[in-house]
């Protein structure tokens, strides 16, 4: 079993939110996952993400492969987490 590491979306109609999601490679965008590690969300100003780096530790540590976009979102949240310490 593949494990990626990517968005699953929530929210109402042109408001999005979405979760960052440990899941099987094979479930659906919304569908079944394993956990929940952070959150995503674009509509504020700037990008709110909040993330248990605990839990992406340990899934990254077994495996877990992010999607592009996840990385991309993770990078930022370190970046960000350097300039305010």
């Amino acid at each position: 079993m593949a494990v990626r590491i990517r968005l699953t979306r929530m929210g109402r109609k042109k408001k999005p939110f979405y979760r960052i999601v440990v899941a099987n490679n094979e479930a659906p965008r919304d569908g079944k996952f394993l956990e929940i590690v952070g959150t995503y969300d674009p509509t504020r100003d700037p990008a709110a993400v909040t993330l248990d780096t605990e839990k992406l530790n340990h899934w990254l540590g077994r495996g877990a492969e992010p999607t592009v976009t996840v990385r991309s979102l993770i990078r930022k949240h370190a970046a960000a987490a350097t300039e305010n310490a």
